[in-house]
């Protein structure tokens, strides 16, 4: 009879401990250690987690071709942005890596199993069979659930199933070249005596797919349950072991989603991509500028649109502020979708080197969209909207404000600024405000008039001339 052993492991970094504690030794985590109870690993299972790849001798790197180990498109374009590019003999291909294991996460509702739905519809007609491993719907219900995506292949394979063996049986029986498992939360490997979402299990079960993966060349999508503080259900440490993390940002009761990567081997994590839900599922946003721009107030005061870069990809956004009287002993300050500290810095520098009174209000500031703008190009525009509530004057529609803020009250120069520039001349902006060296280095030919400036002073001074 195999023999029961307790253990508690961290639920952050999954660290094993024989007694509980208070604290994780490993990741300083309080509270993190809860207690499992399982089988000791036989002797097989052992020699099984080894490696993924088995036994295998060493090779020059020279000798590896990659002739056969292109990507191939999952046929959604703003996903394959996220997962990455690779130049591939003169050619570049974009997509999944064969062998990959891509973990995506996001809250209840937003989308996530309706993407990797589409993923299975047209994968399965342009590339080869797939698998698609439910342990929360029946193979009925995952069907009923995808009528409305569209026309499916013949080689999607549907199975619902939460005993990982059987999973990899059907893998061996179908030999798919991608396999989707909703949710890796509600799998279970028979030699972990535990409920399904545990430390143990998750990370057992991932080890078996990542084999499953490295052994066959076929890619592997995980969906991930997200905690209430918004990070994937789990241990950390199965972030780690996945190639690839993917979160869904958004609003369940808006319509717009945003596809983000927060680790990717194959690929940049700075490219993200737009997705607006549908009766039809998830439709691309190829114009997601545009998009974001649609509702914007053009004649309201403290709202200025600024470009940010995305990756490769420049995007209008837009800045809003609301300085208010404050009732409080300490006012409020508050910055969404962007980050706090940096805010604060602006709204020192507006005090100390513009002269503006911001000590007696409160101040909110917000990146409309629900997008997260973390890059300092956006500084200039934090600035200008914030003195445009202050004084309730709005600035110019059709300025765009680009520039990074010093703390002497300098506007300092940002990177990529005529692509910036394009894309606003594409969707009719006629004045730009940018950094004096920025504008040096432009040439002619971007079709916006540029009104360089040095400091934040001189910047709103112009802002409200125009």
């Amino acid at each position: 009879m195999a023999k029961t052993q307790t253990k508690y492991v961290c639920t952050q970094c999954g660290h094993e401990e024989l007694r509980w504690r208070g604290q994780c030794p490993e990741c300083d985590g309080w509270g993190t250690l809860q207690e499992e109870v399982g089988l000791k690993p036989s002797p097989a299972a052992v020699a099984r987690s080894r490696s993924p790849l088995g036994a295998e001798a060493p090779r020059r790197i020279a000798e590896i071709g990659l002739e056969d180990f292109g990507r191939w498109s999952t046929g959604i374009g703003e996903l394959d942005r996220v997962l990455g590019n690779t130049a591939l003999d003169g050619k570049l291909q974009v997509g999944v890596v064969p062998g990959s294991v891509v973990l995506l996460g996001g809250d209840p509702g937003i989308g996530k199993s309706t993407l990797l739905t589409q993923v299975g519809h047209i994968v399965s007609r342009t590339v080869g069979p797939v698998l698609y491993a439910s342990g929360e719907e029946s193979v009925q219900q995952i069907k009923m659930r995808s009528r409305r995506l569209g026309p499916s292949g013949a080689d999607l394979y549907l199975v619902s199933e939460t005993d990982i063996d059987s999973i990899e049986r059907a893998v061996a029986q179908v030999n798919p070249c991608c396999v989707v498992v909703d949710s890796i939360q509600t799998m279970r490997h028979p030699e972990v005596d535990s409920s399904p979402g545990t430390v143990s299990q998750v990370r057992t079960c991932t080890e078996a797919l990542m084999r499953l993966a490295k052994g066959r060349n076929t890619a592997v999508f995980l969906v991930g349950h997200v905690t209430k503080e918004g990070a994937i259900a789990g241990p950390r440490v199965l972030e780690h072991m996945v190639d690839t993390v993917l979160y869904f940002e958004g609003e369940r009761t808006q319509t717009y989603r945003i596809l983000r990567a927060v680790k990717n081997r194959f690929g940049s994590t700075n490219e993200i991509g737009v997705f607006e839900m549908g009766g039809e599922g998830l439709c691309e946003v190829e114009n997601p500028s545009e998009m974001l721009l649609s509702e914007r107030d053009a004649n309201g005061p403290g709202s200025v649109v600024t470009a940010a870069m995305e990756g490769t990809r420049p995007l209008l956004l837009e800045v809003q502020a609301l300085a208010a009287p404050s009732h409080l002993a300490q006012p409020r300050r508050s910055a969404t979708g962007m980050d706090f500290n940096r805010t604060q810095m602006v709204l020192a520098v507006l005090e100390k080197r513009v002269g503006l009174r911001l000590g007696n209000l409160d101040v909110f500031t917000n990146v409309a969209g629900g997008v997260k703008l973390m890059e300092p190009a956006a500084d200039l525009a934090v600035a200008l909207a914030v003195a445009s509530s202050l004084s309730d004057i709005p600035i110019d529609a059709e300025t765009l404000a680009i520039g990074e803020i010093g703390l002497a009250g300098e506007v300092r120069a940002v990177q990529n600024v005529e692509k910036r520039l394009q894309e606003a001349a594409r969707l009719g902006f006629r004045r730009a405000i940018v950094p004096a060296r920025s504008a040096r280095r432009l040439g002619a030919g971007i079709g916006l008039e540029l009104v360089p400036v040095q400091t934040v002073r001189g910047a709103v001074e112009v802002a409200f001339s125009g």
